[in-house]
C-alpha cells in the first residue's frame, strides 16, 4: 500500500502537531489517524522512538501527568517548524495525495472483492441449479433412481460386513470364545435376509 509519510517527514509532522499544543502519546497517534481520515494509524512502536529522538535533540520535552507522559515542543522545536514551513506545506500536500491514493486502493480492493464474491455466488448458484437438474432427472428416470438405491444398498452391506467382522475379530483377539451356535445364527440370519431381498425383487 502507498506509504503515507516519506522518509523523515513524520519527524517534522510530529513537531508540527506538538507546535499546536502539548499532547500525550495516544493523542498524537489519534491525531495522525484523524488527519489521514483513518488511513494511517501508527503503532506506539513507531511514534515513541521518534519522540524520544526529538527529546534527545532538545526539540521536545516530556513530563508525567498521572499515568500519561505528555510531550511539549521546545523553543528550538518551534524554531525548526518555523524554519521549515515550506517543507511542512509540501508534507501536507503529499499527505493529501497519499490519503487519496490509499483511498483509491481501498476502493479498488473492495471492488475486486465484490467482483470475486459475485463470481463465487454465481458459481454456487450454477452448481445448485446443476444439482437440482440432476436430482430432477433422477426422479424422472427409474433406472437412475435404481442405481442410486443400489449404491445405498452396497454401502449398507459393506458397513454391516465391516462392523460384524470387526466385532468377531476383536472378540477372538481378546480371548473370547466364538461358539458355533453364534456363527450358525449369523449364517441363518444372512440367509433369511437374502431370501427376503430376493422375494421383494421378484415382487
Amino acid at each position: 500500500m502507498t506509504p503515507v509519510f516519506s522518509h523523515g517527514d513524520l519527524r517534522l509532522y510530529l513537531l508540527s502537531l506538538l507546535d499546536e499544543g502539548p499532547r500525550h502519546g495516544y493523542d498524537i497517534i489519534q491525531a495522525l489517524s484523524d488527519r489521514t481520515g483513518g488511513t494511517y494509524t501508527p503503532s506506539a512502536g513507531t511514534i515513541y522512538p521518534r519522540l524520544a529522538k526529538l527529546e534527545e535533540e532538545g526539540l521536545v520535552t516530556k513530563s508525567v501527568d498521572g499515568r500519561k507522559t505528555v510531550y511539549a515542543i521546545t523553543d528550538a522545536g518551534r524554531a525548526e517548524v518555523s524554519a521549515r514551513a515550506a517543507d511542512l506545506e509540501g508534507i501536507e500536500a503529499d499527505l493529501a495525495d497519499s490519503v487519496r491514493l490509499i483511498a483509491d486502493e481501498v476502493r479498488s480492493s473492495v471492488r475486486e472483492a465484490m467482483k470475486s464474491l459475485r463470481a463465487d455466488l454465481a458459481a454456487t448458484a450454477g452448481q445448485q441449479r446443476e444439482q437440482s437438474t440432476r436430482h430432477t432427472a433422477r426422479e424422472d428416470d427409474p433406472r437412475a433412481r435404481s442405481r442410486e438405491q443400489l449404491h445405498i444398498a452396497d454401502a449398507a452391506i459393506n458397513e454391516f460386513r465391516a462392523r460384524v467382522r470387526s466385532d468377531l475379530r476383536s472378540h477372538v483377539a481378546r480371548g473370547g470364545e466364538l461358539a458355533a451356535s453364534v456363527v450358525d445364527d449369523l449364517v441363518k440370519a444372512l440367509d433369511e435376509a437374502g431370501r427376503n431381498v430376493t422375494r421383494a425383487l421378484r415382487g
